[in-house]
């Protein structure tokens, strides 16, 4: 009893499925061992190479993440100081202090003109402590072993990318709340015109972070045979 080869492939010309021993394509009649048929397939192939290779590059992410919120307590601390201050304004009646220097009619309008002032002080550094929080959140980071890419924005959002051979240098920055905190900035020298020098900013364990941009650079300079003078 005959075995019957039951594998396809797909015909270059019309992609419809053939059997794999076809020399000849049932549907469209053309010949698949031809010059213009192996040139077809190899195209297909190469192709098909390169999908897998960007694939597996876009599943090797090194890191991902965005900036940690400890990165606003300095800020969150300022905007407080500053609240309690204005509230101290607006509570404490410093026109009463004045004594006699000032007519009833001038305590009436320092009064309200010190509320209103207290509360616009208020106002203004709790919205500027929720703005850094906000812009550190909508700040996202993505390594690969190729590329950097970053978006950010809060009202325009802008997507932008570093190629990793065009680093040079990293430094790893950190202060004395940053090293309280956990935190750090990882800042790069780069060759790229439209960022000469890019930071990822408070970082959590930034540390490892500088470790997997500087092994990750090292690679592509490798891979590119790239070679930065000074």
């Amino acid at each position: 009893m005959a075995i019957t080869d039951l594998r396809t492939k797909q015909c270059p010309f019309c992609a419809e499925t053939i059997q794999a021993q076809a020399i000849k394509c049932r549907f469209c009649g053309e010949f698949l061992n031809s010059k213009k048929a192996k040139s077809l397939i190899g195209a297909n192939s190469h192709s098909d190479c390169e999908q897998t290779e960007e694939g597996e590059e876009n599943a090797n992410i090194l890191f991902a993440g965005s900036p940690s919120l400890w990165g606003a307590a300095p800020a969150v601390l300022k905007g407080l100081v500053i609240i309690v201050l204005a509230i101290l304004l607006i509570k404490i009646p410093v026109e009463n202090m004045l004594g006699s220097k000032l007519t009833q009619n001038q305590v009436m309008v320092f009064a309200r003109y010190r509320f209103i002032v207290g509360l616009g002080i208020c106002l203004a550094a709790a919205f500027s402590i929720v703005l850094r929080i906000v812009r550190l959140r909508m700040i996202y980071y993505e390594v690969t072993p190729a590329r950097i890419e970053w978006n950010r924005g809060i009202f325009d959002r802008k997507v932008d990318n570093l190629d990793m051979f065009r680093v040079i240098d990293l430094k790893l920055r950190r202060s004395a709340i940053d090293c309280i905190l956990g935190i750090g900035t990882v800042v790069l020298t780069t060759t790229d015109k439209s960022d000469p020098e890019f930071a990822f900013e408070k970082i959590r364990d930034p540390r490892r972070l500088y470790d997997v941009i500087k092994k990750a650079s090292l690679e592509a300079d490798r891979r590119g045979t790239v070679i930065h003078l000074e």
